[in-house]
């Protein structure tokens, strides 16, 4: 397999330490506690319930703005879904959304993208605003315009800091404005400056209003990829609480090798976690018991890997329709056979063949880290799964890169 596990070098041992990320000070200490008294179904316990923690945090996401700003556009292109496609949120020149809509992410049901009906309109008034579309339940808002910030924007912007949520603003529909001017000005046409222009005015008329060094993201939910998604993902990344990034990203549509590069190195964090869980399961005296769990962790995570990077059937389809390419095509660049099916047949079989690595693991664990001392002696089970899982997670992102530039022809 590719993408072998961590070597023995301090460098390493210091980012397994900072693999606990989510975790408390307190549930670390428990677990430590656990494992070096040999205690390993109580340490498997305790990382379980942080990993369902992680799993199931819910993230909403609140979009909003004037009539006709593209906020449903925004709303299907943050989800990677096109307009027409099924579960999309419904878009059209006039207000559509009348009542605060939910949209669920299709592969990731904990993230909700909630379509806010238009501010500004007889009905949504921007003093009442987010009474009338309880803004408690979201986590964060995100404000679009499509041409100016205006007195709407400002209002509701200083009534969500009030009330302590955060709010960005996202100025929509750029390519629009840019392909217009390409047309009137051919000659004098530069993109950089047309964007430099647009972020100036959208900023003054901000300023006009109140707002003090406000920040705005000028997004294209066409080509999302391009221009300040990417300084809008990040932004998030830094504010959002540690459970929430984690739901955010692994939500995000796959548009960018900078993305599948941050995806990977946050799964990477949990493979210690599943490993633990697979070692304390092997402490339990039930014949069998150990490899069927093994199994069952490499099964769901293998396909919460392939899932996230868009590498199963329904994904790359839709990428293929999207770039005008047959699928055949794009699937040619993959490589690992996990990428193509995922069978418990084919799991038992990398198993048994996965000794050589499990051992290499096993003793850098028991030399490097020494919280993992007892348990990496103690079983083979952790050494297997952690290998495993390193080495599969590096193939699938391997082939995610491959299937990206494929698909857009360019490192994007």
């Amino acid at each position: 397999m590719a993408g072998q596990p961590p070597t023995t070098t301090s460098h390493h041992a210091a980012a397994l330490i900072e693999e606990y990320d989510i975790i408390t000070e307190e549930d670390i200490e428990e677990i430590k506690n656990a494992i070096e008294g040999g205690r390993m179904a109580e340490a498997a316990s305790k990382i379980m319930e942080n990993l369902e923690v992680l799993e199931n945090a819910s993230l909403d996401i609140a979009v909003t703005g004037e009539s006709g700003s593209g906020k449903s556009s925004f709303v299907n292109a943050i989800r990677g879904l096109e307009d027409e496609d099924d579960g999309a949120a419904p878009t059209g020149v006039v207000e559509t959304t009348m009542v605060p809509t939910s949209y669920p992410h299709p592969k990731h049901p904990n993230v909700t993208v909630w379509d806010l009906p238009g501010i500004g309109t007889p009905n949504f008034q921007s003093s009442t605003y987010l009474e009338q579309v309880d803004f408690s339940h979201y986590d964060f808002f995100i404000l679009i315009a499509s041409e100016r910030f205006k007195s709407n924007h400002a209002h509701l912007a200083r009534e969500i800091q009030k009330l302590g949520k955060r709010f960005y603003f996202v100025r929509s529909k750029v390519d629009a404005d840019l392909e217009a001017t390409k047309r009137r000005r051919p000659r004098a046409y530069s993109e950089e400056a047309v964007l430099g222009k647009i972020r100036d005015n959208c900023r003054q008329c901000l300023q006009d209003e109140g707002i003090g060094s406000p920040q705005v993201f000028l997004l294209s939910s066409w080509e999302l990829n391009k221009y300040d998604f990417m300084a809008l993902e990040e932004t998030l990344e830094k504010e959002l609480p540690r459970h929430k990034r984690h739901a955010f990203l692994m939500a995000l549509p796959n548009i960018s090798l900078e993305i599948l590069q941050k995806k990977k190195v946050a799964l990477q964090k949990q493979i210690w976690k599943l490993a633990t869980v697979s070692c304390g399961v092997a402490a339990v005296p039930i014949p069998g018991l150990s490899v069927a769990c093994d199994v069952t962790i490499l099964i769901r995570s293998l396909s919460q890997y392939r899932q996230s990077f868009g590498l199963d059937d329904e994904s790359l389809h839709k990428l293929a329709e999207k770039v005008a390419k047959p699928v055949d095509e794009i699937k040619e660049v993959i490589q690992s056979p996990l990428a193509k099916e995922i069978s418990r047949d084919l799991v038992l079989k990398l198993l048994t063949k996965a000794g050589g690595g499990a051992l290499m693991v096993v003793e850098y664990l028991a030399s490097n880290v020494p919280i993992f001392g007892s348990l990496a002696a103690g079983s083979i089970s952790f050494g297997t799964t952690y290998y495993m899982l390193w080495s599969f997670l590096n193939e699938v992102a391997e082939d995610a890169h491959r299937v990206l530039i494929k698909a857009f022809e360019s490192d994007v």
